[in-house]
């Protein structure tokens, strides 16, 4: 397994995998990133501020079996928000989640950030568990949450 930075090459992959993963938790509703104008085209979000933002995926040999980024969290002073942490279904449970989120934490320190948000729902308890695992604490839902379906919502310190 191997990391790299998103790069076009990766998009369409990684929109499959984010909406395999949506639908099969039965959020593939609206609300959810299921349904976002960019989702196909994620690098070009990520890409466009490298000092604020990045993502990273993770490859089996070429083939793209997870990923995760962070973009900067207007919320809260000096803070980055964890986006789109996603798993193949045949990867899960061997402890990669935990090796993505420490990418992203140290891809969050480098870049300055103090602290991580993040937001997801309660039909995600596998993600919920490795959040909290983590050091990820909840809190009550922010004003300006984007993504009105999403129900939990976690703050870390780095």
């Amino acid at each position: 397994m191997e990391f790299r930075t998103l790069a076009p090459e990766h998009d369409a992959a990684l929109a499959a995998l984010i909406r395999r993963c949506l639908k099969a938790h039965g959020l593939d509703i609206p609300g959810t990133v299921y349904f976002d104008e960019g989702l196909d085209r994620l690098s070009e979000y990520y890409s466009a501020e490298p000092e604020r933002r990045a993502y990273f995926v993770l490859m089996d040999g070429e083939r793209l079996v997870g990923g995760i980024g962070l973009a900067e969290c207007p919320m809260f002073e000096n803070c980055a928000e964890l986006q789109k942490l996603y798993l193949d279904e045949d990867v899960r449970g061997t402890g990669l989640g935990y090796r993505l989120i420490e990418r992203v934490e140290d891809a969050a320190r480098a870049l300055g950030y103090r602290r991580m948000y993040l937001e997801t729902h309660t039909n995600l308890q596998a993600a919920m568990h490795i959040y909290e695992r983590s050091g990820y604490v909840r809190i009550d839902k922010p004003e300006a949450v984007v993504h009105a379906t999403m129900n939990r919502f976690y703050l870390k310190a780095l």
